[in-house]
């Protein structure tokens, strides 16, 4: 008969921190990475630097999640790679619904939060940087699979119960896609409620600026296609009328 598993007190992993718990997740690093309450400008600093660590944290998942289904459509592997879009599109709502907690910041706190930024600024996140440079790779993994498969993008849309799992890599990439865009609109109306639109970022950046990135897309062509089948439903109803 096997022995009963015990969880003692005992810790077996190594590192710091009075539990394994806290040496695995590296708390006690983790936690000394905000500034002490005797070094910040504002006591908001607290709340602003723990929603940008966070997102960083986010987008770090994403991109992982991004390259690894990249890998996976080389590999003609569809199914593993929708499951990791689907993590991809919850990272970035994440990322997004926690933009809420910067709102709870006054305007004015917020100006004082923001002597302390220096010349930081939302473009040099490494986060965002990462997404922004492994989506394309993504997106050609992608046409690569229409390629293989030998279908034009319209047919795969009317057909798409014919090609189920490359139909739902279309979808969840759009899906990634708008949450992106979902995100940059929401980080623009919180920045614009922060320190209005006509004026500049902390670096020299018109915030208008910001504003114009705000409907960019990796894949035109999924947003697009939608158009194309609206304009086929039209030509193929039309036909249908002169037939009568």
């Amino acid at each position: 008969m096997l022995p009963a598993m015990s969880y003692g007190s005992d810790q077996i992993l190594s590192g710091a921190g009075a539990s394994d718990y806290e040496r695995y997740i590296r708390t006690e690093e983790l936690l000394s990475l905000q500034k002490r309450p005797d070094e910040w400008e504002h006591r908001d600093e607290l709340l602003f630097t723990v929603v940008h660590q966070s997102s960083e944290l986010w987008l770090k998942l994403a991109t992982n999640e991004i390259l690894q289904t990249t890998q996976y459509l080389a590999d003609d592997q569809i199914r593993p790679a929708l499951r990791l879009l689907t993590r991809v599109a919850m990272c970035l709502e994440y990322t997004t619904t926690q933009l809420d907690m910067l709102e709870q910041m006054s305007p004015w706190d917020y100006q004082q939060v923001r002597r302390a930024l220096g010349h930081g600024s939302g473009f040099d996140s490494p986060g965002f940087n990462a997404i922004r440079k492994s989506m394309p790779l993504l997106v050609e993994a992608f046409k690569v699979q229409v390629t293989r498969a030998n279908i034009a993008l319209l047919e795969l849309f009317l057909k798409h119960d014919q090609y189920e799992d490359l139909y739902q890599l279309a979808e969840r990439l759009i899906d990634v896609d708008e949450r992106l865009i979902l995100w940059r609109a929401r980080h623009f109306k919180v920045v614009e409620r922060s320190i209005g639109v006509n004026v500049v970022g902390t670096q020299g950046t018109p915030v208008e600026v910001l504003g114009r990135l705000r409907e960019q897309t990796f894949v035109p062509e999924l947003w697009n296609i939608r158009t194309d089948l609206t304009n086929y439903a039209i030509a193929e109803e039309e036909a249908r009328g002169k037939d009568l």
